[in-house]
């Protein structure tokens, strides 16, 4: 088998994670990135020695399409390079609500793969649900597995669990940024540089994920351990509970989980 070749519909962010993880693999593929804006093209081109290419044009001899435009653009862009898609080819859509069926009845002789990734994808740490459309054969859904896992960790799923991997894992990085951007405030104003605040902070939300990851106990057990009965800690989870953060968080989950349902009928 050859080299595989790669259009990627989008130079935005998630764009440019994925064309940085694949052409780490071994052999790399070949990657087209089809981008509106030319500066932005040739800064991707120069950038990571890839082609450039219009859309229609770029699509034709592509082994493998992934569509990373915004969902409200999805339509537009997969009717524009329908005609141009081989029969062979798989297309791999990583726009928030957008199902297989709607990418099927745009190419139906594509087969259709649906994944949601997040932005640590861009360092190679990001979390991607991948689901197969109806189209979609083991192997090239196990070719989508491969190619995404290029970026993080895989998970295969049913397609009526995305708008849940949106929520949790897909719209999570901000999550995590928002509780930053808070610790730091907060470090400051109890008297920490801005830059002993950030250097604190990322650590502790490193050293305590990393925490997480290596034991087998629980989120709720590792809270307790460093809860001390009357002490810091329990001060600072006392305010949280009475500001309820933790059913505010749940909240925002569903809202974002509902908004990519939204899309979804948009």
């Amino acid at each position: 088998m050859g080299v595989t070749r790669i259009t990627v519909l989008g130079g935005g962010v998630m764009g440019e994670a994925l064309i940085a993880g694949l052409l780490q693999l071994d052999p790399a593929p070949s990657i087209t990135v089809v981008e509106m804006r030319a500066d932005r093209a040739l800064e991707l081109t120069d950038r990571y020695g890839i082609h450039s290419a219009a859309a229609a044009t770029a699509v034709i001899d592509a082994d493998v399409i992934i569509a990373a435009v915004k969902p409200q653009q999805m339509r537009e862009a997969l009717t524009e390079i329908a005609s141009a898609v081989s029969e062979s080819a798989l297309v791999i859509s990583i726009a928030a609500g957008i199902t297989t069926a709607f990418i099927s009845e745009l190419i139906p002789q594509a087969a259709v793969v649906r994944a949601m990734p997040n932005t640590p994808a861009r360092i190679q740490r990001g979390v991607i649900g991948i689901s197969a459309g109806t189209s979609c054969g083991p192997e090239q859904f196990e070719q989508a597995a491969v190619l995404l896992g290029a970026v993080g960790l895989v998970l295969e799923i049913s397609e009526d669990l995305q708008d849940a991997i949106t929520a949790t894992s897909g719209s999570g990085p901000a999550y995590v940024f928002y509780l930053a951007e808070a610790m730091m405030r907060g470090a400051q104003d109890a008297g920490l540089t801005a830059g002993d605040a950030r250097a604190a902070v990322v650590q502790t939300l490193l050293g305590s994920a990393e925490l997480l990851a290596a034991t087998e106990e629980s989120p709720e057990t590792l809270r307790t351990n460093v809860t001390s009965p009357n002490g810091t800690t329990a001060a600072a989870i006392e305010v949280l509970n009475e500001q309820a953060v933790g059913d505010a968080i749940v909240r925002a989950m569903m809202a974002a989980r509902d908004r990519s349902q939204e899309l979804a009928r948009s």
